[in-house]
This record gives C-alpha cells, sequence and structure tokens, in this order.
C-alpha cells in the first residue's frame, strides 16, 4: 500500500481550521522514521527488571560448573541397582555425604553410596543418585528398594546454561527470572537500552494540580498523572521539569503551563528526548503550541483524519520530539497511544506496538463510523460479545474507565454490523 506523505501543515491554523487532515497511516510512518533506538548504559542486575537488554549476554563458565544432585538421597553407581524390587532387595555401603558447599572426599566403588543433598556435588565413582523414598536405611545399611538409570536425577556440567552459550538475548524486557539467570554466570551488571526522558508539559489557564478540588471555572488536571502512567508503562522516565532524571513528584510551578507563549516555549525546550505538550494543539485563540513548534522547529504534522484526537500535532524542536496532545482527557489518552507511545516504545528498544491484549469477538451491536477518518470506539467485553461504548465524548474520561477496551474502526470504513467479528483491544 502506497503511504501518504504528510503536507507541510500551515505555520498558524488559529481560528481558521485545517486545511486537511493527515492520514493515521502517514502520521504513523513519521513516527517510525524518527525513532532509532537510544544509546545503551551498564547498570546493576539489581536495577535492571523491566529494563530492555541493549546486547545479548553470553556466558562464560557452565552453570552448573559441577555435576550435581537434584534432590535428596543417595548418590551410587546406577549398574548397583538393577534388579532391586520392595522384594528382593539390593545392598549397598554408606560411606559417608555430600552437601551443598561440602563435598564428598573420595572415590566411590562398587556396592557403596554416599547420602547426598539436593545441589551437592556428585561424588567421584557416582552416576546416579536414588531418592530417599526408594530405600530404607538400617545402620550404615543401604536397602535399594528400586532401579535408577545412569544420569537419573543428576544436573550435568552446563545442562542450564553452557559455557559461551547466550544466557539471556538482545532485546528482551527482562524479567525476575533473566535477572537470576544473569546472576548464576557471574554477571553483576548488564548492558540495557536508555530509559527516554520524557518531558511532560500541561498548558491550560483553568488547570489546578492533579487532586485539587475543582473550584468555579477550574478544573482539576488529569492528563498530567495519566501521562506520567502511561510514559512508566512503556518504559520511559517522566519528567515534570528541567530538573534531576529521577524528579521529585510533580508541582504547580513545573508541571502546569499557563497559555503563555514564552512559557509554552520555555518548557517545549527542556532537556528531554520526548516533549509531550497536552492542550494548545488545535486551532483556537490560545493554541500556541503549534505556531511555536513551526517557528521554532519543525511542525511536521498537525492535523490527523482519526475521532478523536484530530489536533493531534507532531514534529521536532532540536533533538527533541515534540507530541502535540488534545487537551480534552480521551483524545489525549488515544494520541498518546496512536503516536507518543509508540515512539517512546521505539526509543526504549521495545516493540513499537500496542500493549495491548487482542480479543476477536462478535459486536453485540452495530457500530457506525464515518469514511474518511479512523475511529476509536471505547468498548466493553460482555460474556463472548463486544458492547461499544462511545466513540464521539472526547472529554468524558469515564467512557476509558467503564471500558474493557477499544475498537479501531479503519478509514475506509462504515463501520460494522452486528454480529461482525472484531478485534477489541485490552487495556489491561
Amino acid at each position: 500500500m502506497t503511504r501518504q506523505k504528510p503536507a507541510p501543515p500551515s505555520a498558524d491554523v488559529r481560528m481558521r481550521g485545517f486545511a486537511s487532515r493527515t492520514t493515521v497511516e502517514a502520521a504513523l510512518a513519521w513516527v517510525d522514521g524518527q525513532c532509532g533506538r537510544l544509546s545503551a548504559e551498564r547498570i546493576s542486575i539489581w536495577r535492571a527488571a523491566g529494563r530492555v537488554l541493549a546486547s545479548g549476554v553470553v556466558s562464560p563458565i557452565d552453570v552448573p560448573g559441577f555435576a550435581r544432585s537434584m534432590m535428596d538421597g543417595f548418590a551410587l553407581q546406577a549398574a548397583d541397582t538393577l534388579g532391586a524390587t520392595p522384594y528382593s532387595r539390593l545392598e549397598a555401603q554408606i560411606i559417608g555425604q555430600s552437601l551443598p558447599g561440602k563435598p564428598f572426599d573420595g572415590i566411590v566403588q562398587p556396592h557403596q553410596a554416599v547420602r547426598i543433598m539436593t545441589g551437592a556435588p556428585l561424588p567421584a565413582g557416582c552416576d546416579a543418585v536414588l531418592p530417599a523414598e526408594q530405600v530404607e536405611v538400617e545402620g550404615p545399611k543401604l536397602l535399594i528398594l528400586d532401579p535408577v538409570p545412569p544420569g537419573k536425577n543428576v544436573a550435568h556440567v552446563g545442562e542450564d546454561v553452557a559455557a559461551g552459550g547466550t544466557a539471556v538475548s538482545a532485546g528482551r524486557v527482562l524479567r525476575p527470572q533473566d535477572i537470576g539467570l544473569i546472576s548464576s554466570i557471574g554477571q553483576s551488571e548488564v548492558e540495557v537500552v536508555s530509559q527516554p526522558r520524557v518531558r511532560i508539559v500541561v498548558t491550560g489557564n483553568e488547570l489546578l494540580p492533579a487532586g485539587s478540588s475543582p473550584a468555579g471555572a477550574q478544573i482539576a488536571d488529569s492528563n498530567g498523572p495519566m501521562l506520567a502512567a502511561l510514559v512508566a508503562r512503556d518504559g520511559g522516565v517522566p519528567l515534570f521539569g528541567p530538573g534531576p532524571l529521577t524528579p521529585p513528584l510533580p508541582s504547580t510551578s513545573n508541571y502546569l503551563v499557563p497559555d503563555d507563549p514564552s512559557a509554552i516555549l520555555a518548557a517545549m525546550q527542556a532537556d528531554a528526548d520526548v516533549i509531550l505538550v497536552s492542550g494548545g494543539s488545535s486551532v483556537g485563540q490560545e493554541d500556541h503550541a503549534p505556531s511555536l513548534l513551526a517557528e521554532h522547529g519543525e511542525l511536521a504534522i498537525h492535523g490527523i483524519a482519526m475521532r478523536p484526537s484530530s489536533p493531534t500535532g507532531m514534529g521536532r524542536l532540536g533533538e527533541r520530539l515534540i507530541f502535540l496532545l488534545p487537551g480534552n482527557p480521551v483524545s489525549c489518552l488515544c494520541a498518546y497511544d496512536f503516536f507518543a507511545g509508540r515512539a517512546i516504545r521505539s526509543l526504549g528498544g521495545r516493540s513499537h506496538d500496542w500493549p495491548y491484549r487482542k480479543l476477536r469477538l462478535p459486536l453485540a451491536r452495530k457500530l457506525v463510523s464515518q469514511v474518511g477518518r479512523v475511529d476509536y470506539a471505547r468498548a466493553r467485553v460482555l460474556g463472548s460479545k463486544v458492547e461499544p461504548v462511545a466513540i464521539s465524548g472526547a472529554s468524558i474520561l469515564s467512557s476509558t474507565t467503564l471500558a474493557d477496551g477499544f475498537v479501531m474502526i479503519p478509514a475506509d470504513s462504515e463501520g460494522y454490523p452486528a454480529g461482525a467479528e472484531i478485534d477489541v483491544f485490552l487495556y489491561d
């Protein structure tokens, strides 16, 4: 399919509206063209959970480095157990024990056995471990009730990880068990992809800090904490001002920005990899961000053929990627998920795809859309069907909390009839 190239937008569309809108496909193509993976850094394995491995970890050693018992029992020669049954018991002499960190010092001969604990080294001369429940002990005498084949219940050298082999591959989002394995081969640090630093800017004279009680014509901000949570989910570091890499909680002074061009520009010039500007992205008189970006950097896209989130813009200011997100909360969430989140995940070495589970289920009732734009419809999963919640209502954030996920209706579709099988992406 031929991708549409985004047309250079006008520097200032305030109070004039959009002459045209870029397709979602073209906007995604622009985002993908801007996002090379960030450089790598070395960090302690104690801080590596959830980070993206930049290069594969090659083991310098065998794990285990010695043959060891996989259970409590008796180490012996498997040949001494052949033919043993509870009614025809065979005997061996117990000559010592092997404990984790305290191996048996000697060589086991035929018809001899060593008491052994899980994880303890297998004594020289032995080739199997007989579990404790398959023997009886009478003083120094071991009565064998069942046979075992050679190698049974023994972890062999390099069975877990072989020297020179890749223990964990590059690109893995490190899980607790991955970190445990890396530690087991003697590595205290790993090389991971740097986390994108994401400056969050929320504009609007009407806004109070998140969590405040609304008063008069002022409303409590919801986009700031929502965006911070989304950025953290996608592997970025949310920044609320020009401060340190691990910032304190946001305050009014470093997080909310008034509808003032100089203040917005200063916030957009913060030291960060990505700048998210929430609010002031549309065509109203107080929507300064698009014209500022066009004047001082590159406004590559402004206005996208989708609902909600059509006023979304994006571009560059120096080395920074700038995303102009609508102020309406649902539009902000949608624009982040489609474009900004994709960039943050890519910069951090993660898959750019949505981090949402997908189900394919029939629609409970018809879902109508308009040809020429992508629609983001919130939906609930009721039993084995998908029930649409809303397409419109960009300011009604509760439509996303009542929903289990969303359905994406492509631009070339008028929607779906009741009973149509569709993909629903789950917020959890």
